[in-house]
């Protein structure tokens, strides 16, 4: 089953008096894949397109489109204000009204122009338009409000991640911090050994040059009297 897409556009048009002078008319689409259904107000008139799948078949045919390829471009029209695009919507006798609107194909400027007929209850048709508008305008207020909801969260997630990581960083300073001191002490603690052993050391050799020298003083003295002795005998 083909799904059904609804739109609605305000549309700026010429008056039929006065075509410098613009009303605004409202176009709400009811879209499906093979035809589409149109109800137009302009706050107190209204005016209804029903565009069956046979008028739908030949007009598209008389493109050399499919229908459904020409149904997707009606509604990409009437669906949003095409930049570029030239819309009307002009008398056509007995109260009907001539919906157009232009667009541009292989260089060449085209119109499409579907004729509405009037509301058999201009007021019924205008509530519908303005009940769309409303539910749409509900929907939208909604859903920005689940759209900043959510940035909310994520910016709260965000703020709690950042003050995370800035704890993680400071602890990581901080026990960097400590390991270094640890290593310092312990470094410090065998420079001191390195220096205290050295100092021993050295105390020794002072002792073992010493007693070497008393030894070779003695044994010089106790030679020098045993000289002494043999020259005496």
């Amino acid at each position: 089953m083909d799904a059904i897409r609804h739109t609605c556009l305000k549309l700026e048009v010429p008056t039929n008096a006065q075509p410098d002078e613009r009303s605004s008319i409202f176009v709400k689409g009811t879209w499906n894949h093979h035809r589409f259904d149109l109800s137009i107000t302009d706050g107190l008139h209204a005016w209804t397109c029903h565009a069956t799948e046979d008028e739908v078949r030949l007009r598209a045919a008389q493109w050399d489109q499919e229908p459904s390829d020409y149904v997707a471009l009606a509604e990409r029209y009437l669906g949003f204000q095409q930049p570029g695009s030239i819309y009307g919507f002009a008398d056509a006798g007995n109260g009907y009204k001539r919906l157009s609107w232009t667009f541009d194909k292989e260089g060449m400027k085209l119109e499409w122009r579907w004729k509405c007929q009037p509301a058999s209850d201009n007021k019924t048709t205008t509530a519908e338009i303005l009940n769309f508008l409303m539910d749409a305008n509900i929907r939208l207020s909604e859903e920005v409000v689940r759209k900043t909801q959510s940035v909310e969260r994520l910016k709260a997630e965000s703020e709690k991640c950042l003050a995370q990581s800035e704890k993680i960083c400071d602890e990581k300073v901080e026990f960097e911090t400590a390991i270094y001191a640890k290593f310092l002490n312990v470094l410090n603690a065998k420079k001191a050994k390195l220096r205290e052993y050295r100092d021993q050391l050295s105390k020794q050799t002072t002792t073992g040059s010493k007693l070497k020298q008393e030894e070779y003083s003695s044994d010089k003295t106790e030679s020098f009297d045993d000289e002494s002795d043999a020259e005496k005998n």
